[in-house]
């Protein structure tokens, strides 16, 4: 019985905690990176300074940081015009929707992940992220719900209240 109540208070604490399992990256990542592609565009291949820009995209949109994640969205969105490879769209579309995800346009990252879905419809990264959108706006249709409840019952309590001091 015990296990039973741990369980249950440790799947509300989950759900209220907004936690996901999509890994964020921190400022250093990023000036590593950074630092990583002003090396690249010194002169090595094209294949380098994609490389580089790719792990760059990356650490943008797993960001903490909101301005970083937009950085991401827009250079991966620039970006996906050049792409000849279908891995590399694949790649890219997938780091776009993890950025829109970060930035809480759920719709438009749940569109994106369908898309690499159609292409490789068991791509485990792609199936998580899935899943973890879709609960994501479940748990925020429910907190809706809830503060739209609590509103209507204050409102009518009011009105209650109100009327009761009038009679």
């Amino acid at each position: 019985m015990d296990a039973k109540v741990s369980s249950f208070f440790d799947s509300v604490g989950s759900f209220f905690s907004g936690g996901d399992q999509i890994p964020l990256s921190d400022h250093d990542i990023i000036l590593g990176c950074e630092k990583e592609v002003a090396k690249a565009a010194e002169g090595d291949s094209d294949e380098l300074k994609n490389e580089s820009i790719m792990r760059l995209s990356w650490a943008l949109v797993h960001s903490k940081r909101s301005e970083d994640v937009q950085r991401g969205i827009a250079m991966l969105e620039a970006s996906l015009a050049n792409i000849s490879s279908p891995l590399q769209q694949r790649e890219k579309i997938y780091l776009l929707a993890v950025g829109y995800y970060r930035s809480g346009e759920y719709s438009r990252s749940r569109q994106l992940v369908e898309q690499c879905l159609e292409v490789a419809p068991d791509w485990r990264q792609a199936l998580v992220l899935k899943k973890t959108i879709e609960d994501r706006i479940a748990k925020d249709g429910v907190i809706g719900i809830g503060i739209t409840a609590t509103a209507v019952g204050l409102v009518a309590g009011g009105i209650a209240a109100a009327l009761s001091r009038k009679n």
